[in-house]
């Protein structure tokens, strides 16, 4: 916890808003998606899913796994309280909504349903996109999606895989992912494991956003190795999220953004 505190007031220190940007291309996301403050009838929508999840007070067996196949917890959990604890924020589900709505990607793979709180946004942000979202556990993947099936998420493949296996045996090679969502495994290792498999799946629009960037000194590691990575053109770190870019035509910029 005094990590986090430490990490967010030099985040705070660092921070800018639109003011302080002076790239076009990072300019019209800040003012045009992170700080649109227009309501849209797609938050009710999400809302009403995180509301469901909330007043279900059904027991499910909850199985997180690490990486490779190593089972590190099991437990009997209250679906309302993993709703309560785990997952997007409602401010965070409106920033996803708004970001892939804005982005419009045909392509996207979320690692990590859970409840599919963050997947409805995604779902919502672009109806005609083909979603694919892994989840390890069983239970908390079937309920997912038994949820997004209510709220005519119809878009939405759930896959109840182990990550890293998921990705070593798909032809990644043959796939071009418009957006990805990494919310998996907050560990250095997996995550840089991910990004490095994936590589091979960007396009010039490719974006990719990992979630709790600073959750950990670890974390904080692998963020910044993918920040220096070669073919990472900008990078924008909200604190919570860390937002990769890998537009050719970009030189390599690197923004911290109160979103």
């Amino acid at each position: 916890m005094l990590f986090q505190i430490k990490s967010y007031l030099k985040f705070l220190w660092n921070s800018k808003n639109e003011h302080g940007v002076h790239s076009p291309f990072v300019f019209n996301l800040l003012t045009k998606c992170f700080y649109d403050k227009k309501s849209k009838p797609e938050y009710l929508i999400l809302k009403k899913y995180r509301k469901s999840l909330l007043e279900n007070k059904k027991f499910i067996d909850v199985t997180d796994f690490g990486a490779g196949s190593k089972v590190f917890k099991s437990n009997r959990r209250q679906i309302s309280k993993i709703a309560s604890t785990a997952g997007i924020s409602p401010n965070h589900a409106e920033l996803l909504f708004r970001v892939t709505n804005y982005f419009q990607p045909k392509n996207i793979l979320e690692i990590g349903t859970s409840l599919g709180l963050a997947t409805s946004a995604l779902a919502l942000g672009n109806p005609k996109a083909k979603i694919i979202t892994l989840e390890g556990c069983p239970q908390t993947a079937t309920v997912a999606k038994n949820h997004l099936e209510n709220f005519d998420c119809k878009n939405v493949d759930t896959i109840i895989t182990e990550f890293e296996n998921f990705l070593v045996s798909t032809n990644l090679q043959s796939t071009d992912y418009d957006l990805i969502y990494f919310d998996g495994n907050h560990s250095k290792k997996a995550t840089l494991a991910y990004f490095d498999l994936l590589l091979t799946t960007i396009t010039n629009d490719s974006v990719w956003i990992f979630d709790d960037i600073h959750w950990s000194i670890e974390m904080e590691e692998a963020w910044n190795e993918i920040k220096n990575h070669p073919k990472v053109r900008v990078t924008i770190d909200t604190f919570q999220w860390g937002f990769v870019f890998f537009r050719y035509e970009q030189e390599k910029e690197h923004f911290v953004i109160r979103a």
